[in-house]
C-alpha cells in the first residue's frame, strides 16, 4: 500500500487492524467486506470501524439478519454508518463463455434443469447429497423428458455414476458454473453460496438443505417467495422438481419477488465505488 498509494483498499473479510489503520493513514478509502455474522461483528469492532469508510455485507439482510441495537448505537456514537447489505458478489455471465459451454455439452439455453449439491462432499443421513441429487436428476429426465445436468463438485469422492439420459459433469470453476446456471430453465441447489447467486440471476430454484447451517438460509429465502424448498429425501426432491418444472412451463405466476430490487452484489459494489468520493466526503457510506 505504501508503494502503490491506492485510492481505495478493499479488505475481503481479512486483514489485521493495523493494516486497515495503515490504509486509512495513507488517505485511502477503506472498505471492509464480511459474509457472515462473525465476520460482520469483527468489522464493527471500534478499532476497525473507526478507520473503515464502508462495511459491505455480501448477503441480503433478510438472510443474515439485522445488527443489534447496541451495535447500531455504538456506530452512531462514533459517527460511522451501519453495514450495507449488498448481496452476493460473483463473476457475471458472459455470452462467449456461455455459448462455449452450451456447445460443449450440447445444451440449449432455457431447455435444461441444473442440479448441484455444493462441492460434492456433503452427506445427508450417511448418503452423499450429490448421489441423491443425481438420482433426482435421472428421475426428472425420465418423467419430463427435459434434459438434466448434474454437476458433482470437486469434493465428490467416487467415480461418476452410470445414469443414462442425463449430462454428468465432474466439476466446473465458478465462472463456468455461473454461466451454466444463467442458461438453465431452473436449478436444484443446496443452501450454500450458489443459492444466493441463483436468486441474484432470477432463476427458478428448488433449494434443498444439505447441511445443518443451510436450513435457516433456505427458510428465509422461501419466506420471501424466492425459492421452492423441500427436504433432502430423494422422493420428496423428485416430486418437488416436477412441481418446479410445471410452474416454469405453465408460467403460472412463479416469479421472483427480488426482481424489483438489486440483489447482485457486484452491481451494487460497482455503483458504490463510482459514487465513493461524492458520498465519502463526510466519511460515511450506506
Amino acid at each position: 500500500m505504501s508503494d502503490y498509494l491506492p485510492d481505495i483498499v478493499l479488505f475481503d473479510a481479512s486483514g489485521r487492524k493495523s493494516q486497515l489503520v495503515h490504509a486509512h493513514k495513507l488517505g485511502a478509502k477503506v472498505i471492509f467486506l464480511s459474509q457472515h455474522k462473525r465476520k460482520r461483528s469483527r468489522g464493527m469492532k471500534i478499532g476497525r470501524a473507526l478507520v473503515t469508510d464502508c462495511h459491505w455485507v455480501v448477503q441480503p439482510e433478510f438472510v443474515i439478519g439485522p445488527i443489534s441495537w447496541l451495535d447500531r448505537l455504538k456506530l452512531k456514537l462514533i459517527n460511522k454508518p451501519a453495514p450495507l447489505n449488498i448481496g452476493p458478489v460473483f463473476t457475471q455471465p458472459d455470452a462467449s463463455t456461455q455459448a462455449a459451454l452450451l456447445a460443449q455439452y450440447q445444451l440449449t439455453q432455457n431447455e435444461f434443469v441444473l442440479f448441484n449439491a455444493g462441492s460434492g462432499g456433503h452427506k445427508v443421513n450417511g448418503e452423499l447429497a450429490a448421489d441423491i441429487f443425481a438420482q433426482a436428476a435421472h428421475e426428472s429426465y425420465k418423467a419430463s423428458g427435459i434434459t438434466s445436468v448434474m454437476v458433482f463438485g470437486p469434493n465428490y469422492p467416487k467415480l461418476l455414476p452410470n445414469l443414462a439420459g442425463i449430462i454428468l459433469i465432474s466439476q466446473l470453476d465458478n465462472q463456468q458454473f455461473i454461466n451454466l446456471l444463467a442458461a438453465s430453465m431452473a436449478a436444484v441447489l443446496g443452501g450454500g453460496d450458489t443459492l444466493l447467486q441463483a436468486i441474484a440471476l432470477h432463476k427458478a430454484i428448488l433449494a434443498v438443505p444439505i447441511s445443518k447451517d443451510q436450513s435457516n438460509r433456505i427458510a428465509a429465502c422461501k419466506l420471501k417467495q424466492l425459492v421452492m424448498a423441500c427436504t433432502a429425501e430423494s422422493s420428496e426432491i423428485q416430486d418437488a422438481v416436477k412441481a418446479l418444472i410445471k410452474k416454469v412451463e405453465n408460467n403460472d405466476g412463479y416469479e421472483l419477488q427480488c426482481k424489483a430490487s438489486d440483489l447482485n452484489g457486484l452491481n451494487v459494489a460497482i455503483r458504490e465505488i463510482h459514487n465513493v468520493y461524492d458520498r465519502l466526503g463526510d466519511k460515511s457510506c450506506g
